[in-house]
């Protein structure tokens, strides 16, 4: 399972069934868990967990020292869940100690050609980074998010879960929960189509629906869509994810 090219220093820890192919290099503190393909020159390097069943494509670099010039060779990690896949040239970087010094990566997640996560992202479950998507350091994307083609996201923004960018839009503030957002940055209606398929019921999209209309068709300021969401919406939990989402913002959201 391990090609006699590649490079695996001593004390990386490996779990079972771990395929490592012709010429990968695998670093000092790298831990992997079971199930885990590597195809040809994949590098691992820094303090990096991987979990089970992930699969990475050949010329990828994981766990490399972050692009952020206030680092200055401090210990900070990297953690992937299970069942992730990392297609050709992906990059993903660890964290920085002005941050809590970990990029996370959850598990089902699709990472294909050249995407690149920077320091400090967190990531959730099922999420799509298309080819040459880039996302900047300290950005949060929830579960089930599709993030198109060429799509950049600025530093310390909150892509919510189950929204769709389209390919290259330059996101530069938070993306609302269920959102789809076109490539002028502009939300286009809610995600409908991506929730039936996750299996929302017909009621509950059109709760999140008529939420939406509150923050963006109804000339509502945000602090007033966050109490209409409130007082119409207090027995579904989808919908109330909007009003949490709203107040917790820090960039603010896409108007």
């Amino acid at each position: 399972m391990i090609h006699s090219t590649a490079i695996i220093h001593p004390k990386a820890e490996l779990g079972n069934n771990v395929s490592v192919g012709p010429y990968c290099v695998i670093d000092e503190n790298v831990s992997i868990g079971d199930n885990t393909k590597f195809e040809s020159h994949v590098v691992v390097k820094g303090k990096t967990t991987i979990g089970s069943n992930n699969h990475f494509y050949q010329f990828g670099s994981i766990g490399e020292d972050c692009q952020d010039k206030k680092y200055k060779g401090e210990v900070t990690e990297l953690i992937i869940g299970n069942n992730n896949v990392f297609r050709e040239g992906v990059t993903a970087h660890r964290g920085t100690v002005q941050d809590k010094g970990i990029t996370r990566i959850g598990s089902h997640n699709l990472f294909m050609t050249n995407s690149h996560i920077a320091h400090d992202c967190i990531i959730g479950d099922n999420s799509i980074l298309a080819s040459l998507c880039t996302l900047a350091g300290h950005v949060t994307v929830g579960d089930w998010v599709i993030l198109g083609g060429m799509t950049a996201v600025h530093q310390f923004c909150h892509v919510g879960s189950h929204s769709f960018i389209a390919g290259g839009a330059i996101v530069l503030r938070d993306i609302v929960p269920y959102t789809m957002i076109g490539q002028d940055n502009a939300p286009h209606g809610i995600n409908s189509e991506g929730l039936r398929r996750r299996g929302f019921s017909a009621d509950t999209i059109l709760q999140i629906k008529r939420a939406y209309k509150i923050i963006y068709r109804n000339g509502n300021r945000a602090e007033e869509a966050v109490s209409l969401i409130r007082e119409s919406s207090q027995d579904t939990p989808e919908v109330l994810l909007l009003a949490d989402f709203i107040e917790q913002s820090v960039r603010g959201i896409v108007r």
